[in-house]
């Protein structure tokens, strides 16, 4: 018996992106150029993990509401109305990640709203997804999903309660009891995939959004007015870097991935998915912001001190190691897809942290050129030997 559509609408084959999901993923990508923001404070090494453990949190929360949009659409009736109360607990969370580490100076309790938003997006998420299962499979899946969560809340609100240090280590516990919970619990009850297009869609869009996001960052970084040529410079070097990145994802790679997909057995799709999509695209997105992070540091660089003055190590290694991140993960999202080992992004990458080196002594806009070119060739490489597109569409379902 088909549910009223006041309640929930189920989510067919061929059903595709909706523009409240592209809505929900705008608010996503805000709070990652939060992040950006507040690792671009004082760029240090604690800095950047403490970005990459909020990255992880946010990247699986967005995630699961992937996977629900998957099974309901999220544009109809109560999944509508709850969805739009997980973005604004993202809201808020995106507005609390600056002071998320401050337990004094802020006006409000930044670490603490920044746990209890965390918490509220995931719990709704779970009440959402059990409200319209209709599978007994689905439903252990969520129902094992849960415990970990619960788990992760101790350390989660611990951590925000106590400050500093031991707050980054309980909430990298949080993110390792909760992500790795649930894969254990998914290990034992797969997921189940109704839409690829959908899926595939979704995940395509967020790319795009979070390039275009940092592209902006870039732009604003260049300043209301362009200081000088130098500046002017670095941002057309940024803007090359964005298009390398646009173009190594959606030049052939984003359809032969679907394809592979579409043509796997439907019980082998959930595996898919999960593997291949919300775990091997994590790396794109944590490259990306890493990226966004060191061409930003680039600009305040030239406008701030001079054209001879180099890059800190923190904002080189997110240069050069978020390209790295990039490349990895599409050559994981390969491996997982379709079993193919490519070679071209697993070189890339390993040359990008062997550029680490020079470029430390490189004046700033040298290092951003060098990591342009670097990219422009890896570009071409992949174009010249077309290993992300034949091979994959020849490539037998498993």
């Amino acid at each position: 018996m088909r549910i009223p559509r006041y309640r929930y609408d189920t989510t067919e084959e061929t059903h595709r992106t909706t523009n409240f999901e592209i809505f929900f993923d705008l608010v996503f990508v805000f709070a990652l150029t939060r992040i950006v923001e507040f690792m671009a404070e004082t760029p240090s090494a604690v800095t950047m993990l403490r970005g990459l453990i909020l990255i992880l949190l946010l990247w699986f929360s967005w995630s699961a509401y992937a996977w629900l949009g998957n099974e309901a659409r999220a544009d109809v009736g109560l999944i509508r109305t709850g969805t739009l109360t997980a973005m604004a607990a993202l809201f808020v969370a995106a507005l609390a990640i600056s002071d998320a580490w401050r337990q004094e100076e802020s006006p409000l309790p930044a670490p603490l709203l920044l746990a209890a938003a965390y918490l509220a997006v995931r719990v709704l998420h779970l009440t959402l997804y059990l409200y319209v299962s209709r599978s007994p499979q689905l439903t252990r899946t969520l129902r094992l999903s849960a415990i970990p969560l619960a788990l992760a809340a101790l350390p989660l609100v611990a951590g925000a309660l106590v400050g500093g240090t031991v707050q980054t280590m309980l909430w990298a516990v949080a993110f390792l009891v909760d992500v790795g919970g649930g894969r254990i619990a998914s290990g034992y009850s797969p997921w189940e995939l109704r839409s690829v297009s959908h899926f595939t869609e979704r995940h395509r869009l967020v790319i795009i959004i979070a390039i275009g996001e940092s592209l902006i960052s870039i732009g604003l970084g260049a300043g209301a007015e362009l200081a000088s040529w130098w500046v002017l410079l670095a941002a057309l070097l940024g803007f090359v870097v964005t298009v390398c990145l646009w173009r190594l994802y959606f030049d052939r790679f984003a359809r032969a991935i679907e394809h592979v997909m579409a043509t796997a057995p439907r019980m082998r799709r959930g595996t898919i998915a999960s593997d291949a999509f919300s775990l091997a695209h994590l790396p794109m997105i944590a490259g990306i912001m890493y990226l966004a992070l060191g061409i930003e540091q680039v600009l305040a660089i030239l406008m701030h001190h001079g054209t001879v003055d180099q890059l800190g190590l923190p904002s080189i290694v997110a240069l050069y190691g978020g390209g790295a991140l990039y490349l990895v993960g599409r050559g994981l999202c390969l491996r997982l897809t379709a079993g193919i080992t490519a070679l071209p992004p697993v070189v890339g990458a390993v040359v990008l942290l062997l550029l680490i080196a020079p470029a430390r002594l490189l004046p700033a806009l040298s290092a951003l050129a060098l990591l342009a070119v670097a990219l422009v060739v890896q570009c071409a490489v992949e174009r010249r030997y077309g290993e992300l597109a034949a091979p994959l569409a020849a490539e037998p379902a498993r």
